[in-house]
């Protein structure tokens, strides 16, 4: 794992958390998207050289939905970015933790993702983020 990605935050209502941390950063977010088959919308800050990533469902069932259901708004997983997703996989499967996608999947802001089992990874959800080409 070469470095933190991102830091992903549940929230309910995009649009007001937007103003929210725009108004913490002091600077807007710098991207909005969705994607679709996760049943989420997203936004990114950049503050410094880190990246915020805001989540919110757009249907019941999606994990962010579930997640805020759960445990409310909040971090909700920790991003970390890799050169090879598929070997970073192959190596964190050998060293016992799971993996909830064992395949990679497209994910917000051109990556590929993999996500760990917070169950293996003392309750942090834990993402593998590589570079689409």
């Amino acid at each position: 794992m070469k470095k933190i990605e991102h830091l992903g935050i549940a929230v309910k209502d995009l649009e007001k958390s937007n103003v929210l941390f725009a108004q913490l950063f002091g600077t807007a977010h710098y991207k909005m998207e969705e994607v679709a088959s996760e049943g989420v919308k997203t936004s990114f800050f950049k503050t410094g050289p880190n990246k915020i990533e805001l989540l919110e469902a757009t249907n019941a069932d999606s994990p962010i939905a579930k997640f805020i259901e759960k445990k409310g708004e909040g971090i909700h997983h920790i991003a970390f970015e890799v050169d090879d997703i598929r070997a970073e996989i192959a190596r964190l499967k050998g060293e016992g933790f799971t993996v909830l996608n064992e395949e990679p999947k497209k994910g917000a802001d051109n990556k590929w993702v993999a996500f760990l089992h917070p169950k293996t990874t003392n309750g942090v959800l834990i993402e593998l983020c590589q570079e689409r080409e």
